[in-house]
């Protein structure tokens, strides 16, 4: 048995939970499978780097994604609460969400909302609480975007075409034979 491998009392209470075929063969290895999965997620690393002491990656993947679908994962951990339970186990560090484990996307940085909007959220938030908000600093509104001052459209050329000596400049264009701005 490895390291963090389930003990025989933890795959006691586990074992009748985990499902199997009603009929042909039953698997082997299932316990060591059990491992191979909870190894997996422990780690974070990817499934082919389970290793063989598990058995196959892929036949441990093929496990994990069958229960997953069969949804044997959710009746599993319902069980072990109700067992918990029973025992008089249960605390509420068994369900608890810390800050520190739940990471919020990167764009959830922020929220930018017109000033139209935010005083219509305001405003309902008056009336269900029934009370003024108390006062507050001002806070950013974000105004619409003015529409762009958009440039006079520049005619483009077929390629291998030059085009006329006034409009070469600033651009980088040359004449073939030509050596270049300021070559005189």
């Amino acid at each position: 048995m490895a390291r963090f491998d389930l003990t025989d009392a933890e795959w006691s209470l586990i074992e009748p939970h985990v499902p199997v075929a009603a009929t042909g063969p039953l698997p082997r290895r299932v316990r060591e499978q059990f491992n191979g999965i909870l190894w997996r997620f422990r780690t974070g690393s990817g499934w082919r780097d389970v290793p063989e002491r598990y058995g196959p990656w892929s036949t441990v993947y093929s496990r994990f994604n069958a229960w997953a679908k069969a949804g044997a994962f959710q009746r599993l951990m319902e069980a072990l609460i109700a067992e918990a339970a029973s025992r008089g186990q249960v605390d509420l560090e068994l369900v608890s969400v810390d800050s520190t484990i739940v990471r919020a996307h990167h764009e959830s940085a922020g929220l930018a909302i017109a000033g139209e909007t935010l005083d219509a959220l305001e405003q309902a938030l008056i009336e269900e609480k029934g009370a003024p908000l108390p006062t507050q600093q001002s806070v950013l509104r974000v105004m619409p975007r003015r529409p762009r001052l958009t440039r006079p459209a520049r005619a483009r050329l077929p390629v291998g075409t030059v085009p006329p000596s006034g409009a070469v400049a600033g651009r980088g264009l040359r004449r073939p034979g030509s050596a270049g701005p300021g070559a005189g």
